[in-house]
C-alpha cells in the first residue's frame, strides 16, 4: 500500500489503518486537532474510511499553507468481493473535493505523472516499447493510448 512505499523513501505518514478507531468528537465543543505540519493529503483506496478522517484530511488542506492534496485513482468502482461493485476511490476523493473545493493532484492512471517517472528512472528510450496491460478502458487503456503506448485490454476484471 501507500504506507510501504513513502516507507521505503523514508517520508513519514499517519492515517490508514491506523485511524481505523479514531472518531469525531461530535459534541458541543468538539473538535479534531491537526498538525499543522502535515505537507500533503494522499488520497488511495481505504476501506476504514471515516468521519474522523475526512476532518482531519479536510482541516490540513484547507488550514495548512502549502499542504498539497494527492490522489492515486479516480476509480469510480472497486471488486471487493465477486457479489457486487463497491464504491471506489473516486468516491474518497470526491469527499475531499466536496469539503475543500480543491482538485486533487493525480498521480495514478491515467495521469502521465507515473509514465514520466518510469522513463527518466530506466531510460527508456522510446514510450512505444511499453505495452500498458490492464483490465479497465477509463484507467488503464486511457492512460497507455494517452502517453503513447501500446496497450492490452485484458478484459478479467478487477
Amino acid at each position: 500500500g501507500i504506507g510501504e512505499e513513502l516507507d521505503l523513501v523514508d517520508v513519514p505518514w499517519f492515517g490508514a489503518e491506523a485511524d481505523a478507531d479514531k472518531t469525531a468528537p461530535l459534541k458541543p465543543g468538539g473538535k479534531v486537532e491537526h498538525d499543522a505540519d502535515v505537507g500533503a493529503v494522499i488520497v488511495g483506496f481505504d476501506r476504514n474510511v471515516n468521519y474522523y478522517k475526512i476532518q482531519y484530511a479536510q482541516l490540513c488542506i484547507n488550514e495548512n499553507p502549502g499542504c498539497q492534496f494527492i490522489a492515486t485513482n479516480l476509480d469510480e468502482v472497486t471488486h471487493l468481493t465477486d457479489a457486487q461493485e463497491w464504491a471506489g476511490n473516486g468516491s474518497m476523493v470526491g469527499a475531499m473535493r466536496g469539503c475543500t473545493g480543491k482538485e486533487p493532484r493525480l498521480v495514478g492512471k491515467p495521469d502521465p505523472f507515473m509514465i514520466k517517472y518510469l522513463e527518466e528512472k530506466y531510460g527508456i528510450p522510446s514510450r512505444k516499447r511499453i505495452c500498458m496491460v490492464g483490465d479497465r478502458l477509463n484507467t488503464d487503456i486511457r492512460f497507455g493510448v494517452e502517453n503513447g503506448l501500446q496497450s492490452c485490454l485484458v478484459m478479467s476484471g478487477v
